[in-house]
């Protein structure tokens, strides 16, 4: 079995925090203060959440870190298909 080299400052951890909080940051930036369309708004920062999403699965859940990285990757993609299926399921009963 591997073993993996923790070092005692995180500066991984660091740059996602601040990486995290720069894109929050933007996405209320866009929300309060441009005078854009709402759906371009709302797409700015849908395509913001995703990236921080992403971020943080890597920065922070460690997923190339794992024995089998494949098994865990294919256990988001499902997460991701069962979430968007809730979401727009529940968005299309209550629009109907």
């Amino acid at each position: 079995m591997e073993q993996h080299q923790h070092s005692k400052y995180p500066i991984g951890h660091i740059i996602g925090f601040l990486l995290s909080l720069a894109m929050t940051i933007l996405a209320m930036i866009v929300a309060l203060h441009t005078s854009l369309p709402r759906p371009a708004i709302m797409s700015i920062i849908g395509i913001l959440a995703f990236m921080q999403t992403g971020m943080q699965l890597f920065m922070f859940m460690h997923i190339k870190e794992s024995e089998n990285s494949a098994v865990q990757v294919g256990n988001i993609v499902y997460s991701i298909i069962i979430a968007l299926t809730i979401v727009l399921g529940s968005v299309w009963v209550m629009h109907n």
